[in-house]
């Protein structure tokens, strides 16, 4: 599938820092960057044309067209809706971090509750510093229904191959905590919301040999703005990663830097440096362009 569509400046500047660590070496003609991100690989051309092709290039052109401000009519009304709703919301922290695992939480948030979360003034992990989270999400978690998951480096590199992209992973781990959570709490939702990173069907697809899925989904482009379901999913997500990720670095006695920019390269060598290279299979996601860059520095 291909779908292009145009920004403006400031929508550029966003894209080229949103994608600076996932940008290929090919070169374009009149194009800013090409980035691939999971199923999709992305082009910027310097007209402000933005080319998304792939398995979920409408799912990424339409999370770009909404930070563009390109909404359609009903938007508004679509956001009341979930927001003001009774409802199972889940989502993941981690899938763009080399360190540290993936962490998926499925939250119930019941319109008693809204009043509450609101008082916290609640919103994307992504958009609260980590000092927020750490105050914030144990207060969150005494009070809401939740189910999470975490998913070590070891199992991730483990499970990860051509026919299990990180897509499919991301599928498994949501559908296993919002199903986990429906079958043992029985909430009274209205919806249950998912953070759309793949087509309805696809995401299906993703499932189709696993025995207990939870279906009646409905999928949101940035979702965690509509629904404080979805956002205290975030934010428990980013809290037990936070825990998890200084746990690591404990453990190594080394500081490690979130997200895979060049400072992951440079202490990704040190860790080898250290520990040797399996060392990496233990506390890095190793289909990550970075575990190439980190070995080709050093000398075994």
């Amino acid at each position: 599938m291909n779908v292009v569509i145009k920004v403006s400046d400031e929508t550029k500047k966003k894209l080229i820092d949103y994608y600076k660590d996932k940008k290929r070496d090919k070169q374009i003609p009149y194009a800013v960057f090409q980035a691939e991100e999971e199923d999709t690989v992305i082009t910027l051309y310097e007209s402000g044309k933005v080319m998304f092709q792939g398995v979920s290039a409408d799912v990424d052109a339409t999370m770009w067209k909404e930070i563009d401000g390109q909404t359609t009519t009903n938007e508004p009304k679509k956001e009341t809706k979930y927001y003001d709703a009774s409802a199972v919301g889940s989502d993941e922290v981690g899938t763009g971090d080399y360190f540290g695992p993936i962490v998926v939480t499925a939250t119930f948030v019941s319109k008693e509750d809204i009043p509450f979360l609101e008082s916290f003034q609640i919103r994307d992990s992504k958009k609260m510093n980590d000092e927020q989270i750490l105050k914030i999400a144990p207060q969150i978690a005494k009070k809401i229904k939740y189910r999470s998951v975490i998913l070590s480096n070891t199992e991730y590199n483990q499970k990860y191959t051509k026919e299990i992209n990180m897509n499919k992973i991301k599928a498994i781990l949501h559908n296993k905590v919002l199903y986990q959570l429906i079958q043992e709490e029985h909430p009274d939702y209205d919806y249950i919301i998912v953070d759309e990173f793949a087509r309805e069907n696809r995401y299906y697809d993703y499932l189709k040999d696993i025995p207990n899925v939870q279906r009646n989904i409905t999928f949101l482009t940035k979702a965690e703005d509509k629904n404080l379901a979805v956002a205290c999913g975030s934010i428990i997500s980013r809290y037990l990663f936070l825990k998890e990720f200084d746990k690591l670095s404990d453990a190594l006695h080394i500081p490690l830097p979130k997200g895979a920019g060049k400072e992951v390269d440079k202490i990704g060598e040190e860790v080898v440096e250290k520990y040797g290279k399996e060392k990496l299979t233990e506390i890095a996601k190793l289909n990550f362009k970075n575990t190439e860059r980190i070995l080709k520095t050093m000398i075994f």
